[in-house]
């Protein structure tokens, strides 16, 4: 490896090796031979009928309650058309998703940051924030390996978000794209089965984490009443979702091909964690970091006086990059970096970090 190819930690995406493309292969040819008409076709908002079946019968849910979108992104899209309400309060992580922040923001939602921690959001701060008269249309939780945190919410912060929404009237909007991701540890209920149909939960997750990125597909789970809404919306924006895509999804969920793509990403990405907490321990012993159980993300804490909007372009110019921290956050951050790992193999890790440490030496 030269030191002009880029090592990039800054994209949350699976590296090609990891992709099972012979399975898609066969997917595609397997939706094609036995549906084309409904893989070629228009088709109608709620997505490939038959996707949209298998997850409702994956989630316990109605078919009803169900859509499947053009990546969980679109799905956010709508849900955040439906539910912010200009000037209205909405609690989110701190740190969360840039793209959140930036959807929330251009819809002219209050957005109310609240602390997270290792374990998840601080539910007690939001109950404090509650408690003196904050009333948020809902709350968006990443809870499982957090984008960009890698954090896990724990079982009793799930109990009790749930509870907050039921005591204080809001929704919980629980996106989930990275649940299927773990690699460590036991794997926790969704807050959606612990509402047990009691409507305060809108689920969504989607494929591109466990599949492949380019197929585009997501989905949300929700109140059968909510999803006819959204479903309006997603109709008067383009009629029907790639419909080829998601034939092809089903297809390889069906045949098998997704249980042994995420075993096999699951495996490499375990392996990834391990070389990069080894790599940070030698050459960055003064960052601060917590390996996460899954998902594609590592937040690590710089010392003291390092700031990342000067540390990005010295590390770029050496042949690494990285997501500020600052990215994910309202205000503070400077000092904090998101690590992709699911992109870079594991043999091109140490050589990054080191990259990383040298910029960080340039700048003493």
């Amino acid at each position: 490896m030269t030191a002009s190819e880029l090592i990039s930690f800054a994209r949350g995406a699976p590296s090609l090796d990891i992709v099972d493309v012979s399975g898609l292969k066969a997917a595609a040819d397997a939706a094609l031979t036995n549906d084309p008409g409904g893989a070629l076709g228009y088709g109608t908002a709620i997505g490939y009928p038959p996707l949209r079946k298998y997850l409702a019968e994956r989630h316990g849910v109605a078919e009803e309650q169900v859509l499947v979108t053009n990546g969980s992104m679109q799905a956010d899209a709508f849900l955040f058309d439906e539910l912010v309400k200009p000037g209205q309060p909405v609690i989110v992580e701190r740190p969360t998703y840039d793209r959140t922040l930036l959807g929330l923001r251009q819809r002219d939602a209050d957005v109310r940051p609240v602390s997270l921690a290792v374990d998840g959001i601080d539910v007690e701060e939001l109950a404090g924030l509650l408690e003196g008269g904050l009333r948020p249309t809902f709350a968006h939780v990443i809870p499982n390996f957090q984008n960009p945190a890698g954090y896990t919410l724990s079982l009793a912060k799930r109990t009790r978000l749930l509870e907050l929404a039921e005591q204080y009237d809001f929704v919980i909007f629980e996106d989930d794209p990275y649940v299927q991701i773990r690699f460590a540890g036991e794997p926790l209920p969704t807050m959606l089965e612990l509402d047990e149909g009691r409507g305060r939960v809108v689920y969504a997750s989607s494929f591109s984490k466990t599949v492949a990125p380019g197929v585009r597909v997501g989905y949300i789970v929700g109140p059968a009443e909510l999803v006819a809404k959204v479903r309006v919306r997603a109709t008067n924006t383009y009629i029907s979702p790639n419909m080829f895509a998601q034939a092809v999804v089903h297809r390889f969920c069906v045949d098998g091909g997704l249980e042994r793509s995420i075993a096999t990403v699951n495996a490499a990405l375990a392996e990834r964690v391990q070389t990069l907490c080894d790599a940070l321990s030698k050459h960055l012993p003064d960052a601060k970091f917590t390996a996460p159980e899954g998902g594609y993300f590592m937040w690590v804490e710089l010392p003291e006086g390092v700031d990342v909007a000067k540390l990005l372009p010295a590390a770029e110019e050496r042949g690494v990059t990285f997501v500020k921290g600052t990215d994910f956050l309202l205000d503070g951050g400077e000092r904090t970096m998101r690590l992709a790992y699911s992109g870079v193999r594991a043999d091109q890790i140490e050589e990054g970090v080191s990259r990383l440490a040298d910029a960080l030496a340039s700048l003493a």
